[in-house]
């Protein structure tokens, strides 16, 4: 049953407190804040209904307000983006039904067509969490623990996620495109978010620090949408300097 698709709402996770990269959704690149791109770049897309910041930091939700950003102000004590993308949720008043994806802060030059592709699954009744991923075309990026591996199954469900480099190739094999990267794009109905966040922190998602994890843990289902639109993201301050660089090779090209 083809269900019509209703416009979802993006909600960007953001706060200042970063061991690798304090304040980095301050950070400029290029003139504008990363924030700032990353809100803008989600504005573009035509699934999109609205666009809020989830911050616990003042600074950023300045920042919001000096380029007439909409912000929610959380609090401080969410173990993950998606605890904080439920309560940003509530606090705007979505209901049960509405999809909301959760945008990462630190992917200020993602393609926005990517956020259509992504909740594609719901058009089918699905109320559950969707997750990108894309094809890894980078060696480095197999081993690299920044960079989160992910398996699925035959019917597209996520088996697991890891830092590590999954699955191990035993023999060699060296198949074509068996490695895929999650590049941390989720969406979800409000109903299921309220149910993650509802549950405790998970082992694994200790472990691994990956929050997705704890739905895997008690046994949600995870649908994995795989696109073509890779995305570049900001773990260190070095990165803004790559970042600046994607953009100028982009404004010359257009």
């Amino acid at each position: 049953m083809v269900i019509k698709m209703k416009q979802a709402t993006v909600i960007i996770p953001a706060r200042y407190a970063s061991s690798r990269f304090q304040g980095k959704p301050l950070a400029l690149i290029s003139g504008k804040s990363m924030i700032r791109r990353v809100y803008e770049n989600a504005q573009k897309a035509s699934a999109i209904k609205d666009v809020f910041i989830a911050t616990d930091d003042e600074r950023i939700a300045k920042e919001a307000k000096s380029f007439g950003g909409k912000y929610i102000i959380t609090s401080t004590k969410h173990k993950s983006g998606t605890d904080r993308a439920a309560e940003a949720a509530d606090i705007i008043g979505l209901k049960k039904e509405d999809i909301i994806i959760n945008v990462q802060g630190d992917q200020p030059l993602f393609d926005f067509r990517c956020l259509t592709e992504i909740i594609t699954p719901f058009k089918t009744g699905f109320d559950g969490m969707s997750a990108l991923v894309c094809r890894i075309t980078k060696p480095e990026e197999i081993t690299d623990p920044k960079d989160v591996k992910t398996v699925f199954d035959k019917n597209g469900f996520a088996l697991y996620f890891s830092r590590a480099s999954i699955p191990y190739d035993r023999d060699g094999l060296s198949l074509n495109n068996t490695y895929y990267k999650h590049l941390g794009f989720y969406a979800y109905t409000k109903r299921f978010l309220e149910k993650f966040a509802s549950l405790p922190e998970g082992d694994l998602e200790k472990r691994e620090k990956l929050e997705q994890l704890r739905a895997l843990e008690y046994g949600l289902k995870i649908k994995i949408v795989v696109t073509s639109y890779d995305s570049f993201e900001i773990d260190l301050p070095s990165d803004i300097k790559k970042a600046e660089k994607i953009i100028s090779e982009k404004f010359q090209e257009e």
